[in-house]
């Protein structure tokens, strides 16, 4: 509220021009591949490899002999080498094709009991939370005689509010004439909001509820038994007191994590299908059934332990299938899931489906029940009859999870080709080639996805539809403009002329590209592999930015050494690096007694420039970054020399501190009536121009040793 000024005197007021911008959350980068297991498609954080190989798996071997099938991707051994030095990394799961996650049905069963004389058919009240497999029965045949659902036309109803069941009229069938007046007589005395008449054998069945809750035919011995889901009645044929026991689902427990890991049924080594029993896959169990308070446990136990020694890895204690309850099943575990929606390849976006925010990180749940039985008809707790709203089944697996078109072979670090990416036939649109375009194009949102760096280990430019993926993510790093990409030129086993014939096809400061490739070892596996330099150069960067920053140079001796490295593919003499280095590939070195290391920081921009290093991009897009986060709060301010003056009291004092920090040599901002014109502030822009002064690297020291005569006087 504004002082008010009446009287003379001294009147003080604030204007706040300190403001200090949020510092921006540590900025990671991107890897996009396949993985052991995880949700396919959907960008996801980590911050630890750890985290990486809780969510989304690390090694495994499944088979023997020529069967044998080892699950280590290129994406992992990326992940691992970044995140040694660095805080987050968004990844991206490729599958392809139809993959599922796995899932286990928990089950219940409700047993009625008969005492009626042979041939004799009585109502009875089953447990609304039933379920049963077939839809829609047409008709049912019971002692030899047949009973058919209809409407009033002709075919079965699936009205809201009736439902006729059509008795034989014909031939002195007074057994089934009783059956027809018992189910009227029993629906009108139950408790159920239902009504029913009987006309030739016609019984009508009215109510609020009759079509959505139908009806279960069932038999004790002998005959046929046809089920249908909902059930809120059941005649059973009592054949002289056999009872008779109705199988129902209560819910589904699906994993969050997709594709076939969680798939404890498969056959050993085939298709990507782990074997059972392994450490990641898990199972679930049912304890403390509670029929009075309709209550229960489940727990969530790792797939390679057992009964003896049982390995939880979470637990849920009275847990209900009532939804009016604190403890519902779906409210404590969660139902939510997310998926990758594809509308052509050009416009992929994530749906998200559920109400409740799941908790665990292993499973979601699924209800299949709309109505529970945990109420009577005054909205009373029933003291009994819950059990056919409660699980019977005490313990199960997960199966049905599925790859898609993913193929997993024996060996892929050499054996890259187009129809083979780590698994992947990007030949075929289905088989590979859409999944790495969604990936890509989920990532262009900028807004959403806050990366500086990627990935996409596995695969190589000169691969036709490889280097198309790759064309895409480049041209995605250049719209977004603050982000850099790392790629491979060829497979292992090609040549320099080769490597260098793929550098000098493309041209853009937004991506580099090093060889050759190298060895690094795998503990799991037990045997060292051979990797892409996009496996371990951004490991190289991570190191670079932790120990000084983006605008130095990922390179050299004290920043560029990739400390995993075993060999080199090839020992590069002066002259491989020279012919490298002239077509814009950065040479991987191996120095004697020092190691192995990048040797070369250049973009691959064909014109010379400040621009074709990569210190001075990254330079850049750390800036732009920056700058674009801290000034987004201006955004709908009003376009005045105050709103230009707080503009300037944040980027300023963050270049100096660039300079300070040896990123620039000088710089300028501008942003005043000058470049904000009456015009311009007429189109609701404020424009601000920044002049940079980038420093730049030695990577070429030149000493000249001049040799003088004795008693020569030395150059001022």
């Amino acid at each position: 509220m504004a002082e008010k000024i009446v009287s003379p005197g001294v009147f003080t007021k604030e204007v706040d021009q300190s403001f200090l911008p949020a510092g921006i959350a540590a900025i990671g980068g991107a890897v996009v591949g396949p993985t052991v297991k995880g949700p396919a498609g959907i960008p996801t954080v980590v911050s630890s490899y750890s985290e990486y190989q809780q969510i989304f798996g690390d090694t495994f071997t499944s088979g023997s002999g020529t069967s044998e099938q080892s699950y280590a991707y290129l994406t992992s051994y990326t992940a691992k080498e970044y995140l040694k030095h660095a805080d987050t990394l968004t990844v991206v799961r490729i599958l392809a094709g139809g993959y599922s996650p796995a899932a286990a049905v928990v089950s219940s069963s409700t047993t009625v009991g008969s005492t009626f004389s042979s041939g004799s058919v009585t109502f009875s009240h089953v447990p609304s939370g039933s379920v049963h497999a077939s839809d829609t029965p047409d008709e049912v045949t019971i002692d030899g005689v047949d009973f058919t659902f209809v409407s009033e036309s002709a075919g079965y109803s699936n009205s809201s509010t009736q439902i006729f069941v059509e008795f034989p009229k014909a031939g002195g069938e007074t057994t089934i004439t009783t059956v027809a007046e018992n189910l009227v007589s029993a629906i009108n005395a139950s408790d159920l909001a239902l009504s029913a008449t009987n006309a030739a054998g016609l019984v009508r069945i009215s109510g609020s509820t009759a079509g959505a809750t139908l009806f279960t035919i069932a038999t004790g011995s002998g005959g046929t038994t046809t089920a249908t889901t909902p059930n809120f009645a059941q005649i059973v044929n009592g054949e002289g007191g056999t009872n008779s026991t109705t199988s129902a689902n209560c819910f589904t427990l699906t994993s969050i994590n997709d594709g076939s890991i969680l798939n404890s049924n498969g056959p050993t080594g085939t298709n990507g299908i782990f074997a059972s029993g392994s450490k990641d896959n898990f199972k679930f169990e049912i304890t403390s059934v509670n029929t009075t308070k309709g209550t229960f446990n489940l727990l969530i136990r790792r797939g390679d332990d057992t009964d003896k020694r049982k390995s939880i890895i979470e637990q849920y204690n009275n847990l209900t299938l009532d939804p009016n309850s604190n403890n519902f099943i779906s409210k404590v575990i969660g139902d939510q899931s997310v998926t990758l929606r594809d509308s052509g390849g050009t416009d992929p976006f994530l749906q998200m489906s559920g109400s409740f925010v799941n908790k665990s990180r292993y499973v979601r749940v699924t209800t299949h029940v709309s109505t529970y039985n945990y109420l009577d008809a005054n909205g009373d707790i029933r003291d009994a009859g819950l059990s056919g709203s409660l699980p019977t089944v005490s313990s199960g697996s997960f199966q049905g999870g599925s790859d898609g078109t993913v193929q997993h072979p024996r060996k892929f670090y050499n054996e890259i080709s187009n129809t083979n990416m780590q698994g992947f036939n990007l030949g075929v649109a289905a088989e590979g080639l859409t999944a790495y375009e969604d990936a890509i194009n989920i990532l262009s949102n900028q807004d959403e996805y806050d990366i500086n760096l990627l990935m996409l280990p596995g695969l190589v430019d000169n691969q036709s539809n490889a280097a198309a993926v790759i064309s895409k993510a480049v041209d995605m790093c250049e719209d977004r403009g603050d982000c850099f990409a790392i790629i491979d030129p060829v497979a292992y086993g090609s040549t320099l002329t080769q490597a260098t014939t793929q550098a000098e096809g493309r041209d853009s400061n937004y991506a580099a590209m090093y060889w050759p490739w190298v060895q690094i070892p795998d503990n799991d596996l037990g045997k060292n592999v051979w990797v892409p330099p996009s496996v371990v150069i951004p490991g190289v960067y991570a190191f670079n930015d932790r120990v000084a920053a983006e605008w130095f140079a990922p390179a050299g001796l004290n920043r560029g050494g990739i400390d995993m490295a075993i060999m080199a593919e090839r020992k590069l003499t002066h002259t491989n690096r020279d012919t490298l280095y002239l077509s814009n590939v950065n040479p991987i070195a191996t120095f004697p007694n020092t190691g192995i290391c990048a040797w070369g920081q250049k973009t691959l921009q064909k014109k010379a420039s400040a621009l074709d290093r990569v210190n001075v991009r990254r330079l850049l897009i750390a800036a732009k970054k920056f700058i674009a986060s801290a000034t987004k709060f201006l955004v709908f301010e009003q376009n005045t020399a105050a709103t230009r003056l707080r503009f300037l009291n944040i980027v300023n004092p963050y270049l100096e501190s660039v300079q300070q920090r040896q990123g620039l040599y000088a710089f300028k901002v501008v942003m005043d009536e000058t470049n904000n014109t009456p015009d311009v502030i007429d189109r609701n822009q404020m424009v601000g121009q920044l002049f940079l002064q980038p420093t730049k690297t030695a990577e070429f020291i030149i000493i000249d040793f001049n040799i003088l005569p004795t008693g020569a006087a030395f150059p001022e």
